[in-house]
């Protein structure tokens, strides 16, 4: 969603130059808070990991793998001379 442009208030005095000022630097550290607050939840460490957990992550990881090999088998098949860019000419 794009942001809309709000009609600029006119400022007559420094001290309307000031208030909004304040204004924004308040806004600002409400921001900051709350960028701060997702920013942490988003890198949780996970607590008390078993060993079962462990060789799951790795059973996980390694069919990602092989399936990406696969792909890739199976793409370079289909599109050969596409993958021909990537390879050294000699």
């Amino acid at each position: 969603m794009l942001p809309t442009k709000s009609p600029q208030p006119e400022y007559r005095t420094l001290e309307d130059i000031r208030q909004r000022k304040d204004e924004l630097l308040d806004q600002m550290q409400a921001d900051n808070q709350q960028f701060t607050t997702l920013w942490n939840e988003l890198f949780v460490k996970r607590e008390s990991n078993s060993r079962g957990d462990y060789i799951a992550g790795l059973v996980a990881n390694s069919v990602t793998i092989i399936d990406m090999f696969l792909l890739y088998r199976k793409l370079k098949k289909s599109y050969g001379g596409f993958f021909k860019i990537f390879s050294k000419k000699r």
